[in-house]
């Protein structure tokens, strides 16, 4: 143990130990986790606004009351006390009762909530008893007084929340207004003005009855009632080579759900080379005979094919077009509102074009109308997309139609705005209008160019459904004054959950203290607070100003005069966001020092002035707990080091499930499927990290690697939901609080070290530990390096999509630059900046055709007696078999002696298990390993390493493995 591990150790030995550096009950919360994940029926603060990486509710519960309960206190009662399991006597422990309701989830009869025999806990609030209990244990603890909670990058609320829930002192901070505005809502409006519901409510019928009457006139009924809801709209533009109007269309179908009507819409061209539309309901096979619906003009990559001459316009041209303001909005399908009830689907009428023209005849005659939102977007991450495509000011994210609807309710809003006020008191008026407010955030949502259409369930996409900017080549109008996605739909929404947010709190409960700053300069005393709980921005995850400027630029115009504090400027102020936007140092980045660095930089520097602040709000002996979700090394690396410069002592670190675990070709993402707690104290005695003996890195790196795979090993035998990336995610805990108690750490040369290098050490290391666990091959440790990245990036990763960062540092841990690989193997490419593996497809080249003809860019050739990489071997023995048949394989194997080369079984062996099997080459391997060339190869499988169970997932979490 190094000199400062042994001052740490005893640092801790001085503080009051919490819950949270105990034993915690992690596995039953991370499944009540799970269990809130249900779009369908989410905790109510998800609708009041819309905002990103809201924290589930059991786990926000945890950190907080785990950071400030003592060590001693019992699971069985930090459970019940977080409103998990049955309120009634058990005969096992409450977790025992959690996993095994969890495990028998596949046999239940009824829902899930009957099932574990207790709602969900964001449901349930701690009863006066329960508070008083714990308030007597907190006061013990904490010498005579409730702990202070405090957020400091509080988002969208759920942890201050949840700290008001217990009635603890609490205090939370949000630099982006748009956020703030939720935090005054769910802390300051519901504890102290309470519910509101029928105000409200009566303030939106009386806005809707001024401005619904100017929207309906550009929404025209076919007949009478049954008025358009939804135009499912595209874009025009003109074919270069006969003039026919090309609509931007990549599919026909409008609805393709089976339960139901199914509606798909089939183009005519007209005379003149324009487009007109057919919408038909429930086809028949006669309505699509020679018609494919699946095919539109625009294919996957942007070209757009004429239906009249087949002439196709590049992507890069149509996009140009549409910069220059090329084209025409056109309405293709329009669904309208049964007066029986229920919608219906029709063709566009010229009433209905004739009725987008006059909204633009309005705008150019209204100069309030015309000069709205005019303020520039500015270039940046997310914001780049509508940019290239001509969308240049906000206004331009609207079409008229949009643009003229959302204005009729603004300024409807603002004619009753001074009545409002008049008649309420200063907070209840305030809360009035920021909830009306919110409902027209809402119809934006759904109302604007970027606002796409469900083809499966035939309804509405929000514009932020992918947390980014990108562009729609077909995108809804919706009717805010009528119908389900209208304002007052929103409005009872917002207020249904209003009300449920108020319900949840105590009577008594005092509202928290929110401000609106920079968390690097928090309004707060020396000393002041005992705990910390935060969920940190996610380094370059999401970048929350830029998303949240769509909402900014409307909601400025509705509540500027009554939060001047929040809307003081055009924009979300970018300059002090926490997040690694590399876009922001585009001016500025060189050939020494890249926007990514300099992004990086900034990152690093912004987090250790908040945790800096951190420290010096917290008092001596106070706690801070930090949630963390991501997936990158340059995100934890950056975290450490702003934890270590300040001050902080690491004392314990938790792996906790907190996401749905995300399938192969699911989805893509910087965040891991858990969470880890870390948690750190406020030394009783400040000690400079400068003040520090350095300690070498040759005797830090054993005992990094030992507390990886210690980790890794109590993870896996743990049964929690993790998968292995984000085993190896978790086991980064345990690493850094090696790396941070030896801090400062040098090499031989006595230079300083960065956390990434055990981050580096702790992968390598917890990967060999996952081949130990889940590769049954012998042989392995024997293949060349670049077969063995190959072959460790399917086990580790789970998909043939990933960060590169992580291919890039499982690649350095077994001698690989995959860089160097990427042109000579073909093994990966890449993929928006991620990296995509290759199957054997896109690396042999094709043995039935002549070898002059052959692609040279193409590195394995079949005809080849030797290869270089094993991997090479395998993907060629595929393609023959592929190509050419079993019997042609058997010969093609026995001319190169593959029965007696061990690395070819393994690393065929080593496929069958860590492909997906829906994937092509599993298939492939599974054929080469059964049958004749089974015998050829002499191979000695267990049946259960090719046997397909069905199952077309990828492979599977780590509890079902």
């Amino acid at each position: 143990m190094t000199e400062n591990s042994i001052h740490d150790a005893d640092e801790r030995s001085s503080l009051k130990p919490l819950a949270i550096e105990g034993n915690l009950p992690l596995k039953a919360v991370g499944i009540e986790n799970l269990r809130e994940a249900n779009p369908q029926y989410l905790p109510p603060h998800r609708y009041l606004h819309p905002w990103f990486a809201r924290r589930p509710t059991p786990v926000s519960r945890l950190a907080i009351l785990a950071s400030i309960l003592p060590q001693d206190t019992d699971s069985d009662k930090l459970l019940r006390w977080m409103q998990i399991g049955p309120n009634r006597e058990i005969d096992e422990s409450l977790s025992e009762f959690v996993e095994r309701k969890k495990a028998t989830e596949d046999e239940r009869s009824g829902n899930l909530e009957s099932h574990y025999g207790y709602p969900r806990p964001f449901t349930l609030s701690p009863t006066d008893r329960e508070r008083s209990d714990m308030h007597d244990v907190l006061l013990e603890n904490w010498d005579g007084s409730l702990p202070s909670v405090l957020d400091p990058t509080a988002g969208g609320g759920v942890i201050p929340y949840e700290s008001l829930r217990y009635g603890l002192p609490t205090h939370a901070n949000e630099l982006n207004p748009i956020p703030s505005l939720i935090l005054k809502v769910m802390l300051e409006y519901a504890p102290e003005v309470g519910d509101i519901q029928q105000t409200v409510r009566k303030w939106g019928e009386k806005i809707n009855e001024r401005a619904a009457p100017n929207v309906q006139k550009y929404f025209p009924s076919q007949r009478e009632r049954r008025t358009p809801d939804n135009y499912v709209c595209t874009y025009h533009i003109q074919c270069n080579s006969c003039g026919t109007e090309i609509p931007l269309i990549p599919k026909w179908w409008i609805r393709t759900r089976s339960d139901g009507i199914r509606v798909v819409v089939r183009p005519e061209i007209k005379p003149d080379g324009g487009i007109d539309y057919t919408v038909i309901v429930d086809p028949s096979d006669h309505d699509l005979e020679g018609f494919s619906p699946g095919d539109g003009p625009v294919s996957r990559g942007g070209d757009a094919e004429c239906l009249n001459c087949g002439v196709v316009t590049e992507d890069d041209e149509v996009r140009a077009r549409l910069k220059k303001g090329e084209f025409e909005y056109r309405p293709y399908c329009v669904r309208y509102l049964k007066s029986e009830g229920g919608h219906g689907f029709r063709s566009p009428t010229e009433a209905d074009v004739e009725a987008m023209e006059s909204a633009e005849k309005q705008i150019s005659s209204d100069f309030k109308l015309s000069t709205l939102l005019q303020t520039p977007i500015p270039k940046g991450n997310k914001t780049t997309e509508p940019l290239n495509y001509g969308i240049t000011e906000w206004r331009d994210l609207f079409s008229p139609r949009q643009l003229v609807s959302h204005y009729e309710y603004l300024s409807a809003f603002i004619e009753c705005k001074a009545e409002i006020l008049q008649k309420h008191d200063e907070q209840t008026g305030k809360a009035v209008l920021t909830l009306l407010s919110f409902a027209a955030s809402q119809t934006i949502n759904y109302n604007c160019r970027l606002s796409s259409w469900h083809h499966g369930k035939g309804y509405p996409n929000p514009l932020l459904k992918g947390k980014n900017y990108a562009f729609k080549r077909v995108f809804v109008e919706n009717n805010i004054s009528i119908g389900g996605v209208d304002f007052l739909s929103h409005l009872d929404k917002i207020l249904d959950s209003y009300k449920e947010v108020a319900s949840y709190l105590p009577e008594d409960a005092k509202p928290a203290d929110v401000n609106s700053t920079d968390a690097a300069n928090l309004p707060y005393d020396d000393n002041e607070i005992q705990a910390i709980v935060n969920d940190p921005p996610y380094y370059s995850s999401i970048m929350y100003a830029e998303l949240s400027d769509i909402f900014y630029v409307w909601l400025r115009e509705y509540l500027n005069d009554i939060f001047p504090d929040l809307f003081s400027s055009d924009l979300t102020d970018k300059s002090e966001e926490a997040v690694a936007n590399p876009d922001r140092f585009d001016s500025v980045a060189s050939e020494s020092s890249s926007k990514r660095a300099l992004a990086d930089d900034f990152y690093e520097n912004k987090m250790s002035q908040i945790f800096s602040e951190m420290y010096r709000v917290l008092e001596p002996g106070g706690v801070m707990t930090v949630m963390f979700t991501h997936k990158e090394t340059d995100a934890w690396d950056t975290l450490t080091m702003s934890l270590i410069n300040s001050g902080f002592t690491i004392t314990s670190t938790h792996p906790i499930t907190s996401e749905m675990p995300q399938r192969a070709g699911m989805q893509k993402s910087a965040s891991a499927d858990s969470t880890l707690l870390l948690t750190g104290r406020k030394p009783h005695e400040e000690r400079s990290a400068e003040g520090r003996t350095p300690t070498l890195w040759t005797d830090v790196k054993t005992d990094t690697r030992t507390a990886a795979k210690e980790a890794a090993r109590d993870l896996i035998d743990s049964g929690m939901s993790l998968t292995k990336t984000d085993v190896i995610i978790s086991a980064f805990g345990p690493t850094l609080r090696v790396f941070a108690d030896a801090y400062p750490v040098v090499d031989d040369e006595d230079n300083k070290v960065k956390p990434r290098r055990a981050l580096e050490e702790a992968r390598e290391a917890v990967t060999q530990v996952l081949v130990d666990e889940y590769l049954d091959v012998e042989g392995i440790d024997d293949l060349d390096d670049v077969t063995e990245w190959y072959l460790l990036s399917w086990l580790v990763h789970e998909s043939q999509t990933f960060s590169y960062d992580e291919g890039h540092q499982l690649g350095l841990g077994i001698g690989v630059d995959i860089d160097n690989i990427k042109r000579s193997t073909k093994t990966w490419r890449k993929s928006r900046g991620d990296i995509s593996l290759r199957g054997h497809s896109g690396r042999v080249q094709n043995i039935n055709e002549k070898p002059e003809n052959r692609s040279s860019r193409v590195p394995v050739n079949p005809d080849d007696l030797s290869f270089g990489l094993a991997l090479d071997k395998v993907h060629a023995a595929m393609h023959v078999y592929d190509v050419q048949g079993e019997s042609a394989c058997c010969d093609w194997l026995r001319e190169r002696n593959f029965d007696s080369d061990s690395t070819f079984k393994a690393t065929l062996k080593s496929l069958l298990q860590v492909l997906p099997h829906d994937h092509e080459d599993w298939e492939l391997a599974r054929d080469l390993a059964v049958g004749r060339t089974k015998d050829v190869l002499d191979l000695d499988f267990s049946p259960n390493v090719f046997v397909d169970d069905g199952d077309d997932r990828k492979q599977s979490d780590l509890s079902s493995f």
